[in-house]
């Protein structure tokens, strides 16, 4: 399988309010490295797996609605606990919207695979990973 993987961030303020999260139930901000992980089985005529700036592109159409936001606030995360992991689910599946559109181009309609990877820390990570 090959792989083109693209790295952006994001920067957000959110709240965890349930107990397990002890002082995450408040307000406070997260800078997430994000890595996005575009998979196929085999090469195009010009031995790309995925077009790099297609999928750059693509990763930061996803996350610009994110950026500098409080995730509290957007509807589409109202009553949602948005950890590191659902958020990977969520840019997983505006990137797999992405590639089902055309936006990456004609070598998208070869991506098999999609991870998304989101870094909370030097010391922690959480991601989401699936076929499409």
């Amino acid at each position: 399988m090959y792989a083109v993987e693209v790295r952006d961030h994001i920067m957000i303020a959110h709240s965890l309010p349930r107990p397990v999260f002890g002082p995450a139930q408040g307000m406070h901000g997260a800078t997430f490295v994000v890595d996005a992980a575009f998979f196929t089985a085999d090469l195009d005529d010009n031995g790309l797996a995925v077009d790099i700036g297609l999928a750059t592109a693509a990763l930061a159409e996803a996350l610009k609605p994110l950026n500098y936001q409080n995730l509290d606030e957007l509807e589409p995360f109202r009553g949602k606990v948005t950890t590191t992991e659902f958020l990977a689910r969520h840019i997983f599946d505006q990137l797999a919207d992405a590639i089902a559109n055309g936006r990456l181009g004609e070598g998208g309609s070869r991506i098999r695979r999609l991870r998304v990877l989101l870094h909370e820390s030097h010391a922690a990570r959480g991601w989401y990973e699936g076929e499409l």
